[in-house]
């Protein structure tokens, strides 16, 4: 889902105003020259601005540039597959997040397995949905919202960003767990879904935090709740879907890949130092003014997640009989 025009320049300033930072002291055999990070998508989504922000924070520290390129299509199949086929050296690496686990089962025929041909390296940010509904929806909670799907089957419009999306899979996860039956409307993004939302012709959707808080700041959408396991700082009194469904956890996470073989000594400096740009302050803030978190994890532990993710969309795709569009 794209960020706002007025979001995305606000966050790329302060990408390129982050101050200079000390480099790394010791001797580096990598990087000696500039690398790639590839994503998939156009600029100003999520994704585009994670890569930016933390390309910004490894450029200033190894005193090499790390250069976004945007590569968007095939629901960011050919980003992936850029990576896939380029030389393991550390100067490719890809942008990836919660859309490549979702693709796995997605898609029939993919030209790569991204699970066996992308070497996990660093998470970079986590980002909740939440749960929107138009003001013209009686339900005041997810109880509610429960209670008035099921007495109204098939006759509550569910809007997505289309087929595999974060909006659509964590919608049908709900729909699975909570046992509604809600119709979904595939369009094409999350910006003209959040349009049919706020006039009315749709009455549901799941929403990234960024590109929706001011609606619900201002009252022209009712959040319900956000999609995480506990609470959201940006958004303190809406509630926990867990608080109603027990178990429901879905947040969309973006961090960094690397074509297999990838030396393992490269993975692990590139690891070292994006955490290290996790735990600095500004770039934390950065990440709050996403209403994001740091996704801090090793290379070891990423690939676990990875895998985890992986199974657990395929079961609601499964699920939901989503096919590919």
């Amino acid at each position: 889902m794209k960020c706002p025009r007025r979001t995305f320049l606000h966050l790329a300033a302060g990408a390129a105003a982050l101050p200079a930072l000390p480099r790394i002291a010791r001797a580096q055999s990598y990087p000696t020259r500039a690398v790639r990070i590839i994503v998939g998508f156009a600029p100003a989504g999520p994704i585009d601005i994670s890569a930016r922000l933390i390309g910004q924070w490894l450029s200033e520290r190894f005193g090499r540039q790390f250069v976004i390129e945007n590569r968007p299509g095939a629901s960011g199949d050919l980003g992936t597959e850029l990576v896939v086929m380029a030389v393991p050296d550390g100067y490719t690496l890809l942008a990836c997040d919660t859309t490549d686990t979702v693709n796995a089962s997605l898609h029939s025929n993919p030209n790569f397995d991204f699970i066996r041909d992308i070497a996990p390296v660093a998470g970079i940010m986590r980002e909740p949905s939440v749960m929107l509904v138009n003001p013209s929806v009686p339900a005041k909670s997810v109880s509610e919202f429960i209670a008035y799907a099921k007495a109204n089957p098939g006759k509550v419009n569910m809007a997505t960003g289309g087929n595999g999306t974060p909006p659509h899979i964590f919608g049908e996860l709900f729909k699975m767990m909570a046992g509604v039956n809600l119709v979904p409307v595939a369009y094409h993004g999350g910006g003209p879904a959040l349009v049919d939302l706020l006039s009315g012709q749709m009455q549901v959707m799941f929403s990234g935090i960024s590109s929706s808080i001011e609606y619900v700041r201002t009252g022209k959408l009712r959040a319900l709740a956000v999609t995480t396991a506990t609470r959201s700082a940006v958004l303190p009194d809406v509630q926990s879907m867990a608080d109603f469904l027990p178990g429901y956890e879905a947040s969309a996470w973006f961090g960094l890949g690397a074509p297999k073989n990838t030396p393992a000594k490269i993975i692990d400096t590139l690891n070292s130092e994006v955490n290290a740009g996790l735990a600095d302050p500004k770039l934390k803030a950065r990440l709050a003014d996403l209403g994001s978190s740091a996704f801090v994890i090793s290379p070891g532990d990423f690939g676990n997640f990875i895998a985890e993710d992986t199974e657990k969309w395929a079961k609601v795709i499964k699920f939901a009989n989503i096919q590919r569009e």
